[in-house]
Order: structure tokens, then C-alpha cells, then sequence
């Protein structure tokens, strides 16, 4: 009689095992919109024979899941290759600006932005070849965001000795999500 009950105590667990509703699977991701721009940005610390023109890159994304839109931008640039390999004396600082804005009739009032100072150690660094090329990704950040919002990025490069500050470059932003 005992093993019945063990039976009939398997069986019913098995069939509530095969019944239940499968565990809810992880949310998709969002699909992210980008849109990509390209400048040649002059080293104006440098008035050399050398060439001494940045190429850079930059890819901003946007996405968005129910109210809320996440951005981030990825820099790609091809650099002057006649700095030492390594030299940290080539900018006084870098950095990435993201922003989340919220396109309104003509006006896009930006509702969160971020700036990421981890550019500058990358774009002094070089590859074992000496050239100055590399990519940085920056960060995600997310607002919650009405219908039409869009990311944007801003580069801001400061070249060492020049004694401008930090000189704004300006990239494409994605398309509305």
C-alpha cells in the first residue's frame, strides 16, 4: 500500500510538473537605431610638417522599451601616428557626451545627458604597431521619454599646449524611437 501511494504521489507530481507554465522567458532587447557620421578633426597643438588629422567616428544609438529610451555612442578613430607610442601629453582631456532628447516641432530640448572622461587614456594609447587607431564604447544611459526621442553626441577633445580648452565637435544623432 505504501508504494501505491509513492506511485500515485510521483504521478500526480509529474503531471503538475508537465502542466505548469514554462518560466517566463527574459525580456528581448531593444533593437537600436544608429546613424553614423565621420570628421576630420585638426590636432591644434601641432603646426608641423607632419600630417596631424584625426579621423573619427562616431555611432549614435537609440532604443526604446515601453516609455523609457537608452543611448550610447561608439567612437572609432584613426589618429597622427608621429606622437611616441603611448603618449599621454597628446590631449588635456577627452570625453564622449551622450544625450536622450525629446524632438518637439523643430526643438530638441535634450531631457538627459552623460559625459564619459574615459576617452582620453584610449586616444593617447597606440597599438603595438604604433598606429593610433581604437574604439571606445561608451556606457548606456536611459530616460523615460515621450514618443520621437533620439540620442545624440557631442566629442569634446582639449589638445595639449594649445591653450583653446576643449573644442566641441558635433555628430549625427540616431534616428526617433
Amino acid at each position: 500500500m505504501n508504494t501505491i501511494r509513492k506511485t500515485t504521489a510521483l504521478t500526480a507530481l509529474a503531471v503538475a510538473v508537465v502542466a505548469a507554465p514554462a518560466a517566463p522567458t527574459a525580456t528581448a532587447a531593444p533593437a537600436y537605431k544608429c546613424a553614423s557620421s565621420t570628421k576630420d578633426i585638426d590636432d591644434t597643438s601641432y603646426d608641423g610638417p607632419w600630417p596631424d588629422n584625426w579621423r573619427v567616428t562616431v555611432k549614435t544609438c537609440a532604443a526604446r522599451s515601453g516609455g523609457t529610451v537608452y543611448a550610447y555612442a561608439e567612437v572609432r578613430w584613426d589618429g597622427a601616428s608621429f606622437h611616441p607610442v603611448d603618449d599621454t601629453t597628446i590631449f588635456d582631456g577627452a570625453k564622449m557626451r551622450v544625450q536622450i532628447k525629446q524632438s518637439r516641432q523643430g526643438t530638441d530640448p535634450v531631457v538627459a545627458e552623460r559625459d564619459f572622461p574615459g576617452l582620453e587614456a584610449r586616444l593617447e594609447d597606440s597599438t603595438s604597431d604604433g598606429k593610433r587607431t581604437g574604439t571606445y564604447r561608451t556606457a548606456t544611459i536611459s530616460h523615460r521619454a515621450g514618443a520621437g526621442a533620439l540620442a545624440d553626441s557631442v566629442l569634446f577633445l582639449d589638445w595639449h599646449g594649445d591653450g583653446r580648452g576643449y573644442g566641441r565637435h558635433d555628430y549625427t544623432g540616431s534616428p526617433t524611437v
